[in-house]
């Protein structure tokens, strides 16, 4: 057997160095710079523990009005092209008193707006968003436009001054958090063309008109989920995700009877804002 020789051990010596270096390289990064990221990430998750476990801002109740209205689009009134839809206004309270108990740059609001809006259903009948409704309308139909962004950002109050001469029927809230953040989910056209039977003169123009067109509850239930961003006047940011499930109905007879009400004070972790940490 021929034997090889190896004519510059130098090269092949430099040649091992170099392998042995791409090696512990590769070695550092994929274990030890596993190892620091997941470090930095325990560390980061503590810290974030550790100054949300007295939140500044919680939510403390949340209020739902549920009905359904009937737009008549017919000829002289008649009762034979009718739109029906449903509508809920939301007030969301704030409690921002439970850990400071002034009011303070801390605990009063800057900035406030609401994204990551989604929308599901029991079915695809109707069209859904939602929008800023004026606290002055609440629990009444009062028809609110589409939104033109993927946000929904509110104008905030100061002082009394600014309390007299503010437009209610824009996005507005409180700085002190005294006021409720208040919306209207709206499913338009869930039955359009619907006409009232020959022998019937009148519809109701409430969640009863659902029962009378023979609308499935199930097919319009839905949840709702956003998160309302809040910058206190320190410039500190904090975020509540919230994931409102809706149901119409009830035991007795829920929205078919006309309307329906939930007053729900809540409590919990997942109620309270998350201060973001930079």
């Amino acid at each position: 057997m021929k034997k090889i020789r190896i004519k510059n051990h130098k090269i092949v010596f430099t040649i091992l160095i170099l392998i042995l270096c791409i090696l512990s390289l590769l070695y550092y990064d994929l274990i030890f710079r596993n190892s620091y990221a997941k470090d930095e990430f325990s560390n980061q998750v503590v810290q974030i523990a550790e100054q949300n476990e007295n939140p500044i801002f919680k939510i403390q109740k949340i209020i739902v009005y549920s009905s359904a209205n009937a737009i008549d689009k017919s000829e002289n009134e008649s009762l034979q092209d009718l739109s029906i839809l449903q509508y809920s206004d939301i007030a969301i309270y704030l409690d921002n008193t439970s850990t400071v108990y002034d009011i303070t740059n801390e605990n009063t609001v800057k900035e406030l707006y609401i994204d990551n809006i989604s929308i599901s259903t029991g079915s695809d009948k109707g069209y859904q968003y939602v929008n800023y409704k004026n606290a002055l309308d609440f629990a009444k139909y009062k028809e609110i436009e589409e939104p033109n962004s993927d946000k929904i950002e509110y104008n905030i109050v100061n002082s009394n001054d600014q309390n007299n001469s503010t437009d209610y029927s824009k996005p507005t809230f409180y700085t002190d958090c005294s006021n409720p953040i208040t919306l209207e989910y709206m499913n338009q056209d869930i039955v359009t063309n619907y006409a009232t039977s020959s022998d019937a003169n009148t519809i109701s123009f409430n969640g009863k008109v659902l029962q009378e067109a023979g609308i499935d509850l199930n097919d319009i239930n839905y949840t709702l989920n956003f998160t309302i961003n809040i910058v206190n006047n320190l410039n500190e940011k904090f975020i509540c995700p919230i994931r409102l499930k809706v149901d119409l109905s009830g035991n007795d007879g829920g929205i078919y009877k006309g309307y329906k009400y939930d007053n729900t004070t809540v409590s919990g972790y997942e109620y309270n804002f998350i201060k973001i940490v930079k």
